[in-house]
């Protein structure tokens, strides 16, 4: 059966959801990724049965929930170990990033000749800003920035990537891909340092990700 709405949960039950453009985007990097096969067995395992050849549609309505999102990372370690869970992942958050930039690229402005000539630490707070923006601005998952003398925090307080997980070690490999992949993108092709130093998963208050001011290469 598929699983319910946000719009019909009870009140004092209300799941947290992205909205399905997000979800859309969501299977579209894993079906790139991992091929139509590979994503078919992950749903199977995640008993998302419901969403094979039906993604859903292409608008905002929050109707792809967070424990949807967790129980797809879920079974990628479970199907290929936490090592090839990780490696995956990390490549379906960096999918995601291209898909999304085409969408909420546009309506943003980070395309924008201007954001592009802009001082390259100056671009990649702006990047980071926005990226957080989207986040806080369509769905559920709440997103903050802070830094500190040596790098800048990527903070989520409310991760639909973790959500309902208990594990020993960060798991939000798909935000630290998707990351990865914005700053490669708002930099020109450069690669920075970006590691999840501590998940709600494990524990932790808040899932963080540092991020390095300058790129590595």
């Amino acid at each position: 059966m598929p699983s319910a709405s946000r719009n019909t949960a009870e009140p004092d039950q209300l799941a947290y959801a992205f909205p399905n453009k997000m979800g859309r985007i969501l299977l579209l990097a894993m079906e790139e990724v991992m091929g139509q096969n590979g994503l078919t067995a992950i749903l199977n395992l995640a008993n998302l049965r419901h969403l094979q050849g039906r993604y859903p549609p292409n608008n905002f309505d929050m109707d792809f929930l967070f424990d949807d999102v967790s129980r797809l990372f879920t079974a990628l370690d479970e199907m290929y170990g936490p090592r090839g869970g990780r490696a995956l992942a990390l490549r379906i958050g960096r999918a995601c990033f291209r898909f999304g930039i085409k969408d909420f690229g546009p309506m943003l402005g980070v395309a924008d000749l201007a954001f592009r000539v802009v001082p390259l630490e100056m671009k990649v707070r702006i990047g980071l800003e926005v990226s957080a923006e989207v986040f806080n601005r369509f769905s559920d998952h709440r997103v903050r920035l802070e830094e500190d003398e040596e790098d800048l925090v990527w903070l989520v307080d409310r991760c639909g990537v973790c959500w309902g997980r208990e594990v020993t070690a960060p798991c939000c490999h798909a935000t630290v891909g998707f990351l990865q992949e914005g700053l490669y993108w708002v930099s020109g092709g450069r690669n920075f340092d970006v590691e999840e130093v501590a998940c709600i998963a494990a524990g932790d208050e808040a899932c963080a990700v540092r991020i390095s001011r300058q790129p590595v290469d």
